[in-house]
């Protein structure tokens, strides 16, 4: 009982010798808590291999967001640094002189001035109040600065630090559709397709138009530049460029359904021989893009590998916006320009109901309505539909309420008039 009692009290303490007595005959126990308490030994061995293993877990980690290997990215993480920087600027002496009040104010402290009557000071005041305030200025104008300068719709200006764009040189246009689970990466210059893989040369611009073919989604490449929403019947835009060699990750940050984690593609990083190497793989693999095998593709997949398409329909990533790829359809820019003119008029009102397909269903969905849609109007001058580079170009009309060309209605307006009350219900409610 001595014995357990001594243990008892020598786990207060390590380093210590505890003694107790036990009331009775002055006999006294002594314990030497030096030796390590068995509990406390395998608490530390525990808090040990648990900080071993966050750390080996840490050490796979990859601060891209902080190294990136593209210029757009670059300004992005000094706006970041200088940001944060500026911050601790106020953080950093308010941490440290809460620790510092409360040690030289506390309680046994005698030294310490004594002054209960004290509740102004103009010099402190001035720096409470002025230091945050230059710091919030400061914030405000880097911020204001670096958000202009480095819009994603703004062409570059550098390919690096020092280093102008120069005007011979042609940017890459890449458009970049999010499909249902999948990137398909079209190079319109090239010709050719390709489903999650993208490539680029070193220091060469790259000028993104970016959609989505169904739902919401976020391009993202965090070595390039910073993540860009992509949107169906909507085009945005990124201007970036790659300064390094390498492979790097893409992927979507936006959840877009139940394949959202898998869509994940490679960005490579490459020279201007390595780049046409790449390109000439594609052509090689021999398989088109048209729009019946774009129809096929942006069915629902998860998963999907890199798939390469040789050849492509030059006007598919317009119609891909438009959410005209069916044939036949109408598309949006189309029915922009006939409302633009004045609309069809009463002909017009059976445009809606077809589009509600377009909104609340998608293509190669299990459930849903049937594809229904407005077809395209034609014209003896244009039998196939309105030419894309003519459905932006009319000009407005004055004749909203008949339409563009259409006759007035040959039936004169329904007057209405409320009927008269029955005289009964007039006694009755009176």
């Amino acid at each position: 009982m001595r014995g357990e009692l001594c243990d008892h009290r020598a786990r207060r303490g390590i380093g210590q010798i505890v003694q107790w007595g036990d009331g009775l005959n002055g006999d006294n126990c002594e314990c030497d808590a030096s030796t390590p308490y068995p509990g406390r030994l395998l608490l530390k061995l525990v808090s040990t291999f648990a900080l071993l293993a966050i750390g080996a877990l840490l050490s796979g980690c990859q601060a891209v967001v902080l190294a990136p290997a593209g210029d757009i990215a670059v300004q992005q993480r000094d706006l970041l640094l200088i940001a944060t920087g500026l911050m601790l600027l106020i953080i950093v002496p308010v941490m440290v002189a809460t620790v510092v009040f409360a040690w030289r104010y506390r309680h046994s402290n005698v030294a310490a001035p004594y002054e209960p009557e004290w509740n102004h000071s103009t010099h402190l005041e001035l720096m409470i109040w002025s230091v945050p305030l230059l710091i919030i200025i400061s914030l405000g104008a880097i911020t204001w600065a670096g958000t202009h300068l480095l819009d994603p719709y703004r062409p570059l200006g550098r390919i690096a630090s020092g280093e102008p764009v120069s005007t011979a040189t042609k940017p890459l246009r890449v458009d970049v559709v999010a499909l249902d689970w999948k990137w398909l990466f079209i190079y319109p210059d090239q010709g050719i397709a390709v489903v999650n893989e993208l490539a680029a040369p070193v220091n060469r611009p790259i000028e993104f138009h970016i959609t989505s073919s169904s739902v919401m989604n976020s391009f993202y490449v965090p070595a390039l530049a910073g993540q860009i929403y992509a949107m169906p019947a909507m085009q945005s835009q990124l201007r970036a460029v790659i300064n390094r060699p390498g492979t790097y990750e893409g992927f979507s940050a936006n959840y877009s359904g139940a394949g959202f984690s898998g869509m994940h593609f490679a960005f490579l990083g490459l020279s201007d021989r390595d780049f046409d190497t790449w390109v000439a793989k594609a052509k090689a693999a021999g398989a088109p893009l048209d729009r019946a095998g774009y129809l096929e593709l942006e069915r629902p997949s998860e998963n999907v590998p890199v798939r390469r398409y040789a050849s492509l329909d030059g006007t598919l990533f317009r119609a891909i916006v438009n959410l005209c790829v069916e044939p036949n359809k109408m598309c949006a820019d189309e029915m922009s320009a006939i409302d633009a003119k004045g609309g069809l008029g009463l002909a017009n009102a059976r445009n809606l109901l077809p589009l509600e397909y377009d909104k609340y269903a998608r293509r190669g969905a299990v459930f849903g309505n049937a594809p229904s849609y407005v077809a395209r109007l034609c014209t003896p001058e244009a039998p196939t539909g309105v030419p894309a580079e003519a459905s932006t170009a009319f000009a407005p009309s004055d004749a909203m309420l008949t339409g563009a060309g259409l006759p007035r209605p040959p039936f004169a307006a329904l007057r209405w008039s409320p009927p008269a009350r029955p005289l009964a219900a007039n006694l009755s409610n009176s």
